[in-house]
């Protein structure tokens, strides 16, 4: 695979540098600068597992020129650009890029214990008049039908304590470099008859640009009260230099007091669930949330 940067008229870029270890650093460069080209470059090659990618050492000014920033290129997870720096991409006729990049995520069976499950369906149905609608950031209507509660204090620390205990071998089968982790999300949502949740990803905003994981743990009573209500956890493909949904997917079932895992850039949606009675307590419950990094 070659590679040829897009020509732009020559500007300041301001240049995020995530490094393993969630060590961050920004530097100012000119857009036409080799290293940046190099530094984007090397996050294209690595993606498809290209030789380029290795053992390329980076040196680039900081603090004015009074410092130097040194690193090898295999400790570099990404960069961020303000304003967008893209690279146009060649297909070399001997290496073609895949057309799809698959999705991945983990699913663990009992993540809490029996007892702890059952309290947490009782706390759940006492709490019925506290839940209210689910929205987006967007705001768009109709995309999203769901309730919420987004306190619920008796269980948040047990959930993330569990989460923290099993962080860093869901990270290591993911095959994620590790990352400092700065805060983990939670909250408690219902889906009944009608609910649903449309495509869409979980850090496509300022304001979740430093989601990395995300985790949804189902539960609810048994005998199961409802059908559908699966989580589609989409495939990628590159389209015109961008990262987009692709038509496959993954199919997740919303198992009973199992967890699952997976990176908050996937796009994946709800289907729609189908609860006959209608009834509250006959929902499909998940506490969901998010892992950021520091």
């Amino acid at each position: 695979m070659q590679l040829a940067s897009q020509q732009f008229e020559s500007k300041d870029v301001k240049v995020q540098l995530l490094l393993t270890g969630g060590h961050q650093y920004t530097v100012y460069l000119k857009s036409d600068a080799p290293v940046l080209h190099s530094l984007l470059t090397t996050i294209v090659a690595r993606a498809y597992k290209q030789e380029s990618a290795l053992h390329t050492l980076f040196q680039i000014p900081i603090d004015a020129g009074h410092s130097a920033l040194s690193f090898s290129s295999d400790n570099l997870v990404g960069v961020v650009t303000e304003p967008p720096i893209w690279v146009e991409q060649i297909e070399d006729e001997k290496q073609p890029l895949p057309s799809i990049l698959n999705s991945n995520y983990i699913q663990i069976e009992n993540f809490l214990t029996p007892e702890e499950h059952e309290r947490l369906i009782k706390y759940v149905l006492d709490k019925k008049a506290n839940f209210v609608p689910t929205s987006t950031s967007s705001k768009e209507k109709d995309y999203r039908r769901s309730m919420v509660l987004y306190s619920f204090p008796e269980f948040t620390e047990l959930i993330v304590k569990r989460i923290q205990e099993i962080i860093p071998d869901v990270i290591s089968k993911l095959g994620l470099p590790s990352f400092a982790i700065s805060q983990i999300e939670s909250q408690l949502t219902a889906h009944n008859h009608g609910n649903y949740y449309k495509i869409h990803n979980d850090n496509g905003s300022p304001e979740t640009a430093t989601r990395e994981l995300t985790y949804v743990y189902y539960f609810y009573r048994e005998p199961k009260s409802f059908s559908g209500g699966e989580l589609l956890i989409y495939d990628s493909k590159i389209e015109n230099n961008f990262y987009v949904s692709a038509e496959s997917f993954q199919t997740v079932e919303p198992r009973n007091n199992s967890i699952v895992f997976f990176i908050s850039r996937y796009m994946h949606e709800v289907k729609p669930v189908i609860c006959p009675s209608k009834a509250f307590a006959d929902s499909r419950f998940t506490i969901n949330g998010w892992v950021r990094r520091a």
